[in-house]
């Protein structure tokens, strides 16, 4: 019996953007559609875009495996293909085994049901029998630290509260195939930590793990090998260290400066309270020498009221590990942010200590222990020896 248990060959996901869907016209509308066909078919054929351009690999059963590539490279889409939830333009996907995904807030849930009722329609979903999943419902239920809330329906939930029970489930109902988003982030930071652990206890059981993050040290982390996604196209394939400098080496010069981050669609954090809107680095063309200060300047809006608001950030190295961070709430500073105002920080660590290399800036901005937004690999910058270099 073949060990591979996911096997892509010339993947192609083609959307049209700008076009009007009206699929339940009247007859008049559907008329005038054909009479108007002629004319519109150019400009439509010039407003496609492929998502996944013939995309193949090969994933063997136990393999834990990362996706990384910047917002709109493919990563979503083709999580979704493989969840069977669109289906590609061309080629196809052959997936041996039960698979269970977590793609985004509240996938597989029905919002009038309770937690405790879309616990059991998840595990049917998966081909489940009740008796499995009774014997995770408590296991379940702990993990995702909802009990209090099991009976109310997941519509009431917070966007922290029905991840929590999202990833339970998705976690514990011990599907083959493991499909994961970057939707971790949401919630506090004690949990993130826990979603990491468990993902990693899912590969050490041999099950197959699918990893979409902008994480690279949660990559690096849990994932051998990784493949880097650029527009539609597998670009590299490898071990994940490998694949992690790659995509820091080709998108450096575009995010080294005035980096717009507003309206960026997946961002984790605790409901839409804040949000980050652009980061610059100070420093000429992205780059500082050894001995020179890291200056950065953070721009922030309110969505809502903040009463108390910490901003901070963080210097990683390429392959994902944390090397510093620095928080508003170290020196005493939490903020009050009224709806719909905006906030400029100017951070400057006078003696960063970096040796030459290349490095990245994450950013986070919470209230107390819950995360408003998290925001990596928004900043890349190159740290050079000398003058002379």
């Amino acid at each position: 019996m073949s060990d591979i248990v996911i096997r892509a060959e010339n993947l192609s996901k083609q959307y049209r953007i700008g076009v009007r869907q009206e699929p339940y016209g009247s007859l008049r509308e559907s008329l005038m559609g054909a009479l108007k066909a002629p004319f519109r078919d150019r400009k439509e054929e010039a407003e496609t875009i492929w998502a996944l351009k013939d995309v193949s690999f090969e994933i063997r059963r136990g393999e834990v495996v990362g996706v990384i590539g910047r917002n709109g490279a493919g990563k979503s889409t083709l999580l979704k293909i493989l969840s069977r939830i669109t289906k590609p333009t061309r080629g196809q996907a052959v997936i041996r085994g039960r698979v269970g995904s977590l793609l985004e807030v509240g996938t597989g849930f029905h919002p009038e049901l309770t937690g405790r009722e879309n616990i059991y329609l998840n595990g049917a979903i998966l081909g489940m029998r009740r008796t499995e999943i009774e014997r995770k419902f408590d296991e379940i239920v702990d993990f995702a630290e909802i009990e209090q809330f099991l009976d109310t329906p997941v519509k009431r939930y917070s966007s922290g509260m029905y991840v929590r029970l999202a990833f339970a489930v998705a976690a514990h109902l011990e599907p083959e195939i493991l499909l994961v988003d970057e939707v971790l982030a949401v919630g506090d930071a004690a949990f993130q930590k826990k979603c990491l652990g468990k993902m990693g206890e899912v590969a050490e059981g041999g099950r197959t793990v699918i990893f979409v993050s902008h994480n690279l040290n949660a990559i690096s982390q849990l994932c051998k090998n990784a493949f880097l996604l650029e527009k539609g196209n597998i670009k590299l394939k490898g071990q994940s260290d490998i694949v992690s400098n790659a995509y820091f080496d080709n998108f450096s010069e575009t995010l080294c400066a005035n980096n717009e981050l507003f309206n960026m669609k997946r961002r984790p954090g605790e409901g839409v309270k804040v949000k980050f809107q652009k980061v610059s680095l100070e420093n000429k063309k992205g780059v500082l020498r050894v001995w020179e200060p890291l200056q950065i300047r953070i721009w922030l809006k309110g969505i809502k009221e903040i009463q108390s608001l910490s901003v901070g950030l963080s210097v990683l190295r390429v392959d994902g590990t944390v090397l510093f961070s620095v928080e508003s709430e170290d020196s005493g500073q939490n903020y009050f942010l009224k709806r719909g105002a905006n906030m400029q920080f100017s951070v400057t660590i006078d003696n960063p200590n970096l040796a030459a290399g290349k490095y990245l800036i994450r950013l986070g901005a919470r209230s107390g222990a819950y995360i408003l937004d998290w925001l990596d690999s928004v900043l890349f910058f190159e740290v050079r020896p000398d003058k002379g270099s």
